[in-house]
């Protein structure tokens, strides 16, 4: 019995020091996003500001750990290269799975947009980029993977899936039964790039499943990326079948078929067995293992 009560205070004290770790994190984010917000930049040079504040916090945080980058999947060689490109490929080939599907029931038909030329798909990929790599450091990095440790894989997964929902409600069209499927397909989203990181123990591969995603979605294809409008080399001109199966100008991410692609993805990623699984299925852990 007091190796039990042992036990569970040892559990205890390893929760408020991942949850006091991971608050820590989020409000040095506040903070400093707070200052970001009053830079007077475009959208798209405070999104890379964005970014190297986020780095920055994570290597503050980590180096009072005694860890770096590398401990949370930054580490820049050629395996996070090869990576990052296979999960370009697959965030191409999910999105363009989805398209043909509704494309085959006469969904929409396709249009090639004469007003884009390769500058301005190339500067998409680059925009699509800081996004991508944005919301997988803050949804994906050092936050998630403490949760992960500390709650678990299932419920940290469900706790950042309802958090990237959260930041996405106000995104253009969120009403109505766009809300509802937009928000669980979101969340899907977010659950497939979770399970990416724990498979492989790196932000390759969800940054690029992201990337490839938004960038094939918007940038090749026409569609709306999660509500943002997009003009991609080619357009969609949408038939008469119901928004909830074509996602309609909100994009690929409030249709059935999204739904169907993720939640096969995801069991995908459960069914992978992985050497890295070993270390995140132990919570008790104090210190992030060196990679």
């Amino acid at each position: 019995m007091a190796i039990f009560h042992y036990n569970l205070l040892k559990k205890k004290q390893t929760q408020i020091r991942n949850a006091s770790r991971i608050l820590g994190f989020v409000f040095l984010i506040f903070i400093v996003f707070s200052f970001i917000a009053f830079l007077p930049f475009s959208a798209s040079v405070q999104i890379w500001i964005s970014i190297v504040a986020v780095l920055a916090v994570s290597h503050l945080c980590l180096k009072l750990e005694g860890n770096n980058l590398n401990s949370i999947g930054l580490r820049l060689n050629i395996g996070f290269l090869s990576e990052f490109a296979i999960g370009i490929l697959l965030g191409l080939l999910l999105i363009l799975f989805q398209a043909l599907i509704i494309f085959f029931f006469d969904g929409f038909t396709w249009v090639r947009n004469t007003q884009i030329n390769l500058g301005h798909i190339i500067y998409a990929l680059i925009s699509f980029l800081a996004i991508s790599l944005y919301e997988e450091l803050l949804f994906r990095g050092y936050a998630f993977q403490w949760a992960v440790r500390g709650l678990g894989n299932t419920t940290a997964l469900l706790l950042f899936g309802l958090f990237f929902v959260i930041a996405h409600l106000d995104n253009p069209g969120m009403t109505g039964g766009t809300l509802l499927l937009g928000s669980l397909n979101i969340g899907l989203a977010s659950v497939l790039l979770g399970l990416a990181w724990i498979r492989t123990k790196s932000l390759a591969l969800p940054v690029g499943i992201h990337l490839g995603w938004n960038w094939t979605q918007g940038s090749l294809l026409g569609f709306g990326v999660s509500g943002e409008k997009s003009q991609g080399y080619w357009a969609p001109v949408f038939n008469d079948l119901p928004h909830w199966f074509t996602g309609g100008d909100f994009g690929l991410e409030a249709s059935l078929p999204c739904t169907a692609v993720c939640l096969i993805m995801c069991i995908c990623f459960v069914l992978w067995k992985s050497k890295n699984m070993r270390i995140i299925a132990v919570p008790h852990q104090n210190r992030v293992p060196r990679l």
